[in-house]
């Protein structure tokens, strides 16, 4: 009897569906052989019983700060707008995760911190939302994460907690929305707005686009289903929802998809689009981004003010070379105006008497730094290159001085550091140093009594997670400055053991010659070059500015240089002088740009907003012009050393694989 022919197809689905089997029975063994630090239900279960043995409410007075931490939620106190009420959240240090169940409330005035404890308290969670109303604060769904990372369990219950008594409340009530976190939540009169999230099943990861509204008098559930044909936006989470009028905003967010390549790999999709919803016919409508809107990020985070709502951080991953990805965290604020729905920059007003110092101690240092300097310095447009010269280390300075919060030391020592003159350092020690908060993820963020706050998050910095505490305001009638009211203390990161690293690829190195082993091995350590090179922070710049650029290997060199313009936004035409511009010809070529972001803080017309967006542009021109004069020095040497050594470079590599 002949061979019989496979149908096309056939053999590639069965080899499927022993491959689906054989997870199965493996999940099911690795489900059985659980290590106790990622037993979730025992974990939970011993959290219940600890939890069980509290009796009263206990209140510990000026406690110290909360431990770092992202993912938590942030809520103004609507009995007491200078009271922030701070509750769970996650902290991770390279090795194990650490979810928190604990409840902060702070006084903005007092700067003080009270650790509230109470009995049938919800379990510890993150990725969360949470609403206040009246004189509670309603709280739903979240994750819990094991220690090792290896399980999650989402939560679909619901909480109200009394800002008078200190007291938690259960609500067990049908229609409740299925477990998830990554959700959003917002208030609108007396009911609760509920959309999307996700739940993460082991073998997938599902987007929820769903809405339900929890009406706050009946204390009911509803699904709102889309009617047929409707528009309705797809499934998401990480998005952000608010209120202005009768209109329910929705703004990005985050999901995957499976590609259509022949892996059928998982793709990340960042969105950008947004929508309106209408609470009286709960029908979606697409709006129309106009203005200057931000680009693609995820992670950031929203509030609304008056008729503006506000936006600030996120994270945005770039490919620099080959798979090589660069994570660029922004500290960027955006204003969104609710009543013509334009997108524009929020640029802090500069203080006239800062500037006025500024320019007085200029001109009488002048005389000391050197004879180089055009006499005619006191025309603004002719002392450009000579105020980009005695301003460079002050901006060196405050770059640094920006990220010394999280990475512990100071980053404007570097070698091959020029010697700075007396009439320099005069300069830089008679200016105020600028705050800001530095660039970061899954922050909080809450708006009261015309304050913004923004609480903890995370960066990363090289190949490491760095979880914040700090706190920062800004006060958005004034729109002048940052004010840290918490610094940021040092974050805990413990590295991975080689023993772990070894376990994990025993199988893998045993399969291996020895000499693919040591092609691996100088693979391994070309990517974790280019990995610790992949994280975006502005230090950077001063680094290269003060000529420790020049030690870099051509390769880094590039990425570093990369990594500067994406870091400092220069990719934005709009805000960044092109080369060889001067500040009259950036100011013609931007000032729509410019007055537009005056106008947002001063509401001035004619000749005074155009006043107002030259100082704008003027300050965002002094802060940039130096490094992309160095920039643009660096690269001219980078692209010589590219046309003078690519052979040498090629015998160097010898038989090493390369990327593309």
């Amino acid at each position: 009897m002949g061979k019989k022919t496979k149908k096309p197809g056939k053999g590639k689905e069965k080899t499927e569906r022993k491959t689906a089997k054989a997870e199965e029975k493996k999940a099911r063994r690795e489900t059985k052989k659980l290590s106790p630090e990622d037993d979730i239900d025992a974990i939970l279960l011993s959290i219940q019983k600890e939890e069980a043995k509290k009796k009263e409410v206990h209140v510990d007075d000026n406690v110290p700060a909360p431990s770092p931490r992202s993912n938590c939620s942030l809520a103004v106190n609507p009995l007491k707008e200078t009271e922030l009420i701070l509750y769970g959240g996650e902290f991770y240090n390279g090795n194990k995760t650490f979810v928190y169940g604990d409840l902060y409330r702070y006084d903005v005035e007092k700067l003080e911190w009270k650790l509230v404890s109470s009995p049938n308290s919800p379990p510890p969670r993150s990725a969360h939302q949470a609403v206040a109303w009246k004189n509670y604060i309603y709280i739903f769904g979240g994750e819990f994460t094991s220690p090792n990372q290896e399980r999650f369990h989402h939560y679909k219950d619901f909480w109200m907690l009394d800002l008078k008594t200190n007291q938690w409340e259960q609500l067990n009530l049908k229609g409740c929305p299925s477990p998830r976190s990554g959700h959003r939540m917002v208030l609108y009169k007396h009911k609760i707005i509920l959309f999307g999230g996700f739940y993460d099943t082991l073998r997938e990861v599902r987007y929820y686009n769903d809405l339900f509204v929890f009406d706050l008098d009946q204390f009911k559930w509803q699904e709102i289903k889309p009617k047929p044909g409707a528009m309705w936006p797809t499934g998401r989470s990480g998005f952000q929802l608010f209120v202005y009028q009768d209109d329910i905003f929705l703004y990005g967010g985050y999901s995957k998809e499976v590609s259509s390549d022949k892996n059928s790999s998982e793709k990340g999709i960042v969105h950008s689009d947004m929508w309106s919803l209408d609470p009286k016919t709960w029908e979606w409508n697409k709006v129309k981004k106009s203005g200057m809107p931000p680009g693609p990020r995820a992670g950031f985070s929203m509030s609304v003010h008056k008729r503006r709502a506000l936006l600030f951080g996120g994270v945005v991953d770039i490919e620099v070379e080959g798979d090589v990805m660069m994570s660029l965290f922004s500290n960027e604020l955006y204003g969104f105006q609710l009543d013509n729905n334009r997108w524009y920059p929020l640029e802090l007003r500069k203080e006239k008497s800062t500037k006025d110092k500024f320019k007085r101690i200029e001109q009488n240092c002048t005389d000391d730094v050197n004879k180089k300097i055009n006499p005619a310095c006191t025309a603004r447009e002719d002392t450009e290159s000579e105020d980009e010269e005695s301003n460079i280390d002050e901006i060196s300075k405050n770059i640094a001085s920006n990220m010394s919060i999280v990475d512990g030391e100071s980053l404007t020592k570097s070698e091959g550091k020029p010697k700075e003159s007396s009439a320099k350092v005069d300069i830089q020690s008679s200016l105020p140093e600028v705050v800001k908060p530095c660039g970061r993820i899954n922050a909080c963020m809450a708006v009261g009594r015309d304050t913004l706050y923004i609480y903890g998050g995370m960066m990363e910095i090289k190949d490491q997670e760095i979880t914040l505490d700090d706190l920062y305001s800004l006060n958005l009638s004034k729109l002048d400055e940052w004010k840290c009211i918490i610094p940021a203390s040092e974050s805990e990161w413990v590295e991975a053991s080689d023993d772990d690293e070894e376990n994990e690829d025993d199988d893998e190195d045993e399969s291996n010659g020895d000499s693919s082993t040591d092609e691996d091995e100088d693979d391994e350590e070309e990517e974790e070059e280019e990995a610790q090179n992949a994280s975006v922070q502005v230090g950077d710049a001063v680094a290269l500015i003060k000529g420790g650029g020049k030690n870099l290997r051509r390769k880094e060199r590039r990425s570093r240089i990369e990594q500067i313009r994406a870091s400092l936004g220069l990719s934005d035409s709009q805000r960044t002088p092109l080369p060889g511009e001067s500040l009259r010809d950036f100011y013609r070529r931007t000032n729509m740009y410019w007055q537009m972001a005056a106008h947002e803080h001063t509401q001035h017309t004619g000749k005074e907003l155009r006043k107002d967006g030259f100082d704008l542009a003027e300050a965002r021109y002094r802060e940039l012009k130096p490094i992309l004069d160095e920039l643009a020095l660096l690269e001219a040497e980078q692209k010589a050393e590219e046309d003078e050594g690519p052979e040498t470079s090629a015998k160097k590599r010898g038989k090493k694989k390369t990327r593309n």
